[in-house]
């Protein structure tokens, strides 16, 4: 009986342990989430699985071409959160003409856009402490050309960096 006793006091401590670090991890280290749409195709479909580091801009800030979690402007009034490409960094000026985008002047080289985008935006000059950001799928993305505006650094919630599901996608984003 006592044998007993200890074998179901272990495995309620080790239940509990894992508990613990599980939430942890939740909160502050990584988090899954699931793609609800297609506004990054072709680099992210619908429906995958990805891993976000909830941490590294604690130390770090974002650079243009990575794939961040954030919540939306507040006028968006949405509870949602966005994943989108950071494209322009703070104090660059930005600029969507003629299918290009364009920071202080100089095209992006973009491998992973789904289409040229349809539209003209700018030139906007990003502030200190934000950002700019794009999703792939340039003419079918809700992003900063449609708000007008920038994401400041604080709505970020971290970089998203591997698709885990489906596995045969299972890869480090870029």
């Amino acid at each position: 009986m006592k044998r007993l006793w200890m074998l179901i006091k272990e495995t309620v401590i080790t239940l509990l342990v894992a508990l613990a670090l599980s939430l942890v991890l939740r909160t502050y280290v990584v988090e899954a989430r699931v793609v609800p749409t297609g506004s990054m195709l072709p680099t992210i479909q619908i429906n995958d699985r990805l891993l976000v580091n909830k941490f590294i801009y604690d130390f770090t800030t974002p650079e243009r071409g990575e794939i961040i979690v954030f919540a939306p402007p507040e006028v968006l009034s949405s509870e949602n959160d966005y994943l989108k490409r950071v494209i322009g960094l703070p104090g660059e000026v930005v600029e969507v003409k003629s299918g290009e985008v364009f920071i202080n002047g100089v095209a992006l080289k973009e491998s992973y856009q789904h289409d040229r985008p349809d539209y003209n935006f700018g030139p906007v000059r990003v502030p200190d402490n934000a950002i700019f950001v794009l999703g792939d799928n340039r003419n079918e993305s809700y992003d900063s050309h449609a708000w007008g505006a920038w994401l400041t650094l604080d709505r970020i919630k971290g970089k998203a960096f591997l698709r885990y599901w489906p596995l045969k996608h299972f890869a480090m984003l870029h």
